[in-house]
């Protein structure tokens, strides 16, 4: 059996709410997610997803169980080693795309290669801008770019260090349908060669697209999921 790309054990957490009280973000999540795998993990606002999401990337520590990428505890490592473990094998796709205002398409999608020498990083980036359709834009800000090219160029940015997961976060939120169907296309295509891929989405056509989907409620996911 091939090693788990990602393996989250009955995690939760818990934010601090109005007058004292509390809010149960997340509640015992477990899930996992193999090489191959394309996940949707859907829900109504405020559900807990996004934070599973954080959780699974190793940016918010859970008040409980356990996540491991590619066999390594994140949370049992130090911020350090969180952080090289995110650079080799996570990318992550926003809605809101944070590229830097003030960089080229190119220089936004070598940005990683600054917190982690890469080899050919430059031949790479070009290669992803040819691939996304972006080779005449590579010089362009973001404030000159479409925002399915700007979505694109993010994507691009999340695939430089060639991750073995993809967490994706309502990629397709700001996108008309064609844009929408081209993010996906790519999010599918990087399933297909083996990676992994965990999108929160409440698109139900973007959840369509997965090749598993599982819906939270309530901070849960209900046990009759698989």
């Amino acid at each position: 059996m091939s090693e788990l790309t990602l393996r989250i054990a009955n995690t939760s957490k818990s934010y601090a709410g109005p007058e004292g009280s509390t809010v149960e973000a997340v509640r015992e999540v477990s899930l996992e997610l193999a090489p191959g795998e394309f996940m949707a993990l859907g829900g109504p606002s405020g559900c807990g997803k996004s934070s599973v999401l954080l959780i699974a990337g190793g940016l918010l520590r859970p008040d409980e169980g356990e996540v491991e990428i590619l066999g390594n505890n994140l949370y049992q490592k130090n911020r350090a080693q969180r952080a090289a473990i995110r650079a080799k094998h996570l990318g992550f796709v926003f809605q809101q795309f944070h590229l830097v205002p003030y960089l080229g398409a190119l220089d936004n999608v070598l940005a990683p290669s600054l917190a982690q020498p890469l080899p050919d990083a430059t031949e790479r980036a070009m290669e992803l801008l040819e691939q996304f359709g972006l080779s005449d834009r590579r010089g362009h800000l973001p404030s000159a770019l479409s925002v399915g090219e700007q979505q694109r160029v993010a994507l691009a940015r999340a695939l430089l260090a060639k991750p073995k997961l993809l967490l994706a976060d309502e990629p397709t939120g700001n996108l008309d349908p064609e844009n929408a169907e081209g993010i996906l296309d790519h999010l599918g295509a990087f399933a297909g060669e083996g990676g992994s891929v965990l999108m929160v989405t409440h698109d139900k056509r973007a959840a369509e697209r997965a090749t598993r989907s599982i819906r939270m409620e309530k901070g849960r996911i209900p046990i009759t999921q698989s």
